[in-house]
């Protein structure tokens, strides 16, 4: 027979756990329903997350600004320490690219022109022939995704929630005003659905006879290199090319480079393009005094967009009680607070967070994909 519950929860990344444990906190039996054999496998768990307050449109940066509010003073009855580290981000660029750099001085907050000279002093790796200007930005954070992750998924389960693996649902049907779920593992009843199953999200609203948005998958790849000065570079800001064809995040004594890809691809267990990759580490190194000789390892992960770019947070009208909150993009880990708590309230129709304008609730509702 199968085990009934108030909502179930496709998926077990960030977003998932996030909702998941605002709805456990207020009381309602859920369960979380993952395809793999461990929690957030695919985007989460190959996320080199930073908290940037200078990134995304109006709807994201609405959803970080909350966000920060709750990673600064987390609860601390589910995390032993904060979730944020110093890091800050240095935006370089030569001589092709300073267009963009004065583009983000005149769009964003908090960011501040430093010579070249400053920027090679925060960066001693950076080749002065090569970097004609560069801007600071000191606000930005580390992100410990682990720990953000973990934390929610034990509030789940302190709460009574279930996480079930290797659970991938095959098919939902709404029957008489519930859902019924088949999965790997076996049915599932619940009044509601969220579907936070990210770069599958499409594939399981196809299952359940609700029309897809339209998610776009891109692949993100990732080259691990040993810093040439690990007991300095662990202190260094992240860098960022200001044309986007790359970044560096130096990290515990390595750097973390990526060519800032964006292919689209089906959703699957991606993997890293060694020509994609090839060439981003070229670009990289193009700006640095530093010689890439050897790759540590690599790896690729999936950011999902809507067509618009922005995320989808809210009931479909094809289906009673099923949710979407998928398309998180770049930015899911750093929207992950604001946006499981609005979600849960909307899910439970109940008041909305003070940071929900009517603006921002409607720019993330699935009907403007609906019709």
């Amino acid at each position: 027979m199968a085990e009934k519950y108030d909502v179930a929860i496709v998926g077990a990344g960030i977003a998932a756990a996030g909702i998941g444990a605002q709805l456990a906190l207020r009381g309602l039996k859920i369960v979380l329903l993952e395809s793999e054999d461990r929690p957030g496998v695919h985007s989460t768990g190959r996320s080199a997350a930073i908290f940037v307050q200078n990134y995304g449109n109006d709807t994201i940066r609405a959803l970080s600004r909350a966000s920060f509010r709750y990673f600064q003073n987390p609860p601390k009855d589910i995390f032993d320490y904060s979730v944020l580290g110093d890091r800050g981000i240095l935006f370089v660029a030569n001589e092709a690219h300073k267009p963009h750099l004065d583009e983000l001085l005149d769009a964003g907050e908090g960011l501040v022109p430093i010579s070249v000279e400053q920027a090679i002093e925060m960066v001693p790796l950076l080749d002065k022939d090569q970097l004609v200007a560069a801007a600071h930005e000191p606000n930005a954070k580390d992100l410990d995704v682990a720990a953000l992750h973990q934390g929610w998924l034990k509030q789940i389960k302190k709460h009574g929630g279930e996480v079930r693996t290797d659970s991938e649902v095959l098919s939902g049907s709404n029957q008489s005003g519930h859902w019924v779920l088949e999965t790997k593992s076996g049915s599932v009843e619940a009044d509601k659905i969220v579907n936070a199953a990210g770069a599958w999200g499409d594939v399981v609203a196809e299952r359940c006879g609700v029309r897809p948005v339209g998610l776009q998958p891109k692949r993100r790849s990732i080259g691990v290199l040993a810093s040439p000065m690990p007991g300095q570079s662990m202190h260094w800001p992240m860098l960022i090319d200001a044309g986007e064809t790359w970044y560096m995040k130096p990290d515990a004594g390595q750097f973390l480079v990526s060519p800032a890809d964006e292919d689209l691809v089906e959703p699957h267990d991606v993997f890293v393009d060694d020509m994609v990759l090839a060439e981003g580490l070229f670009r990289f190194e193009e700006m640095m005094n530093f010689e890439v000789t050897r790759l540590e390892h690599s790896w690729a992960g999936l950011r999902v967009f809507p067509p618009d770019g922005t995320p989808i947070s809210g009931y479909s009208a094809d289906q009673n009680g099923f949710f979407w909150l998928a398309g998180q993009g770049g930015y899911g880990i750093q929207t992950s607070a604001a946006l499981s708590e609005l979600a849960a309230c909307q899910l439970m129709e109940i008041d909305l967070p003070e940071f929900a304008e009517q603006w921002l609730v409607d720019s993330l509702s699935p009907a403007r994909f609906e019709h």
